[in-house]
């Protein structure tokens, strides 16, 4: 069973209007839909929908929606937030059986960058992608997935298909090929480099020079 439970309350009015009244009265409206049932207004305390949101196990979760005693899972498929004090301001779930396969992006992160020779040797991680669509069931949605940069050089790449994912979830097809991310040079090693190789044929056109006048001199000789 899902760990976050809603306590809904059903509005009777839907609107903007309706939806002002009840942030005003500390609360957060919401839209209910999907399955064979239309689309139900609700409403959950704010307190309690800023709680649950905070644990950052809402979002793309399973969760138990809870109205007086009955209880149906759903997944929260989006949050709006003021554009200034941040705050949600309305919320989307879609009803869902436990086990009904679901497409939804969930995060990617990075680990052990210290265990990357590339990066210990000045190269930086570039970031394509950071989530993937893959297609799990309701109480399967993995909460993040994992890329380990140990062993990864410069030059190397992480395609969508190389992120490991646990077992009963597949990644969305059109995403095989995608790059995530890669090991590339950084500017301060491309800078490096340019030195180098500026200062390599400064050098080769000063010992050529040195040639000709030495070989002038043998000949005057």
């Amino acid at each position: 069973m899902a760990e976050i439970v809603l306590n809904v309350e059903v509005r009777e009015h839907a609107g903007t209007g309706a939806a002002r009244a009840v942030r005003r009265e500390g609360k957060v409206p919401g839209t209910l839909y999907g399955g064979k049932e239309g689309p139900i207004s609700i409403a959950v305390r704010g307190s309690e929908f800023r709680k649950a949101l905070y644990t950052g196990k809402l979002l793309g979760h399973l969760v138990t929606l809870k109205h007086g005693k009955e209880t149906q899972p759903v997944i929260a498929k989006d949050v709006q937030f003021h554009p200034v004090t941040d705050e949600p301001t309305h919320f989307d779930l879609y009803r869902v059986s436990a086990t009904q396969q679901i497409r939804i992006a969930v995060q990617v992160h990075f680990r052990n960058e210290d265990a990357s020779p590339g990066i210990k040797r000045g190269g930086v991680l570039n970031i394509n992608v950071h989530a993937l669509d893959v297609v799990a069931p309701a109480n399967r949605i993995p909460e993040e997935l994992v890329v380990d940069l140990t062993g990864l050089e410069i030059g190397d790449t992480i395609r969508a298909i190389d992120v490991p994912l646990p077992e009963g979830v597949e990644l969305s097809a059109h995403l095989h090929e995608a790059t995530v991310a890669s090991i590339a040079t950084s500017s301060a090693m491309q800078s490096e480099e340019e030195q180098a190789a500026e200062a390599a044929a400064e050098g080769a056109e000063e010992g050529g020079e040195a040639a000709e006048a030495a070989a002038e001199t043998s000949e005057e000789a």
